[in-house]
Formats: C-alpha cells, structure tokens, sequence
C-alpha cells in the first residue's frame, strides 16, 4: 500500500478533532499541523524503513516505498 499524505493528514485531523481540537475558524493552526505531521512521517518513513526478508529469491533488505 502506498503512502498518502493527504490520507493521513485527514486522520490526524479526525484524532486532533475527537481529543477536542477546532480545525475551522480563521485562527486554527490543526489543517497545518495536520499537513507538517503527516509529510514528515511519510517523507521518514520513505527515506529510512526497510524490510528484512530472511529467506527465499528476495532475501535481504528493502526499501519500503
């Protein structure tokens, strides 16, 4: 499956808003926060995660994508 930071910064949205967060109004930084914690997980993720598979034709390690 792959990543998808738009995905991602809506969930967060949805746990911010259920622990009492506003994401409307015109002062409310939760759509920001929600996009800058959801790029740097999946930008992470993508640079450093790899896979170990310990037997077969692919064995070894991978880079998650």
């Amino acid at each position: 499956m792959a990543m998808d930071k738009a995905q991602l910064k809506n969930r967060i949205v949805s746990e911010m808003e259920a622990f009492g967060a506003n994401s409307n109004g015109q002062h409310s930084w939760v759509e920001r926060m929600a996009q800058a914690i959801a790029n740097a997980v999946v930008d992470e993720i993508q640079t450093n995660a790899t896979a170990e598979v310990s037997g077969g034709s692919s064995a070894g390690s991978w880079p998650v994508t």
